[in-house]
């Protein structure tokens, strides 16, 4: 079986174009490979279909159009650009919630998954691009994050079944504006989860997905974010707390997961807030996972 890795790229009129990057680094437009499959349209087109589209794309992996081109000639996108949702777990790493919360860890005797939502469209972008500070923030934090992408729709799962809904697995670094989680004007309200999750370039995704039966065991992979060169954040992803069948059991209890959506499982200890310092104009953030790849952000004053 050929591997291969779904991506977004930016094509020659300066459109995305969804594409594979094969196993000797070779990019093959979907579109013009396979011009009759009603899938190639698009990455979340080839979710939706991915039972059909995935044996395609391994035989098309294993054989590339003459039309393909080296992989360092794409610029790359976020590899889902208008996912239907982003869920993104909270304080699920034992270390991170100890320096969030106080020293105080989450007991699964009692607990259950913690998510809040981001909005796709407004905060993903891809490799390479700008993580924009917003003006209204000036703390502005990182969480690198292992990212499942769901592949077929899913509703009441349990954690034993949970997996065979995955399609891969991407990065995501969940920028966040710390000195937004509270609001003086609502006192009432412990957290703004909307204010400083929410804002331009708050969801950095990719570079591409790596299809689930490629990975192989997601939690053997290694998770890292460098600031500038310096390492902020190393765990293993086997040190969730509740694991990828918990929390998509959790979340298809209250609705279908779809084609698409995107589970950020959390992040480890290591965040700016815990140490005092925040992303400024002229950093660069680098997130890497083992078995999936690099992802790569400068960081820029925004608007």
């Amino acid at each position: 079986m050929a591997h291969f890795r779904l991506l977004n790229y930016v094509g020659p009129q300066g459109t995305p174009r969804v594409a594979i990057a094969t196993e000797d680094d070779r990019v093959v437009d979907l579109k013009e490979a396979l011009p009759e499959a009603p899938w190639s349209a698009s990455t979340l087109a080839v979710l939706d279909a991915w039972q059909e589209a995935r044996p395609a794309l391994n035989k098309l992996a294993g054989a590339p159009s003459a039309s393909a081109f080296p992989l360092a000639q794409a610029k790359l996108l976020a590899p889902l650009l208008f996912p239907p949702a982003i869920y993104c777990a909270g304080a699920n790493y034992t270390d991170h919630a100890k320096e969030m919360m106080n020293g105080e860890a989450v007991d699964k005797t009692h607990t259950r998954p913690y998510f809040f939502l981001k909005s796709g469209p407004h905060c993903i972008v891809g490799p390479e691009a700008p993580i924009r500070l917003p003006r209204v923030s000036g703390q502005v934090d990182w969480e690198a994050e292992f990212a499942v992408v769901i592949g077929r729709r899913c509703r009441h799962a349990t954690k034993e079944n949970a997996l065979s809904f995955v399609a891969g697995y991407t990065i995501m670094n969940d920028v966040s504006a710390r000195d937004l989680m509270q609001r003086s004007d609502w006192p009432r309200f412990k957290i703004d989860w909307f204010g400083h999750k929410n804002f331009e370039s708050a969801a950095p995704l990719g570079p591409w997905i790596v299809p689930a039966d490629q990975l192989g065991d997601p939690y053997a992979c290694s998770l890292k974010l460098w600031v500038n060169g310096d390492k902020m954040q190393d765990v293993t992803v086997d040190k969730l707390t509740f694991d990828i069948g918990e929390m998509i059991e959790y979340l298809s209890q209250r609705m279908t997961l779809l084609p698409g959506d995107v589970i950020a499982t959390g992040t480890p200890a290591g965040v700016g807030r815990a140490r005092g310092i925040f992303l400024k104009p002229g950093d660069e953030v680098r997130v890497e996972v083992s078995g999936i790849g690099t992802l790569v952000n400068p960081v820029v004053q925004g608007e």
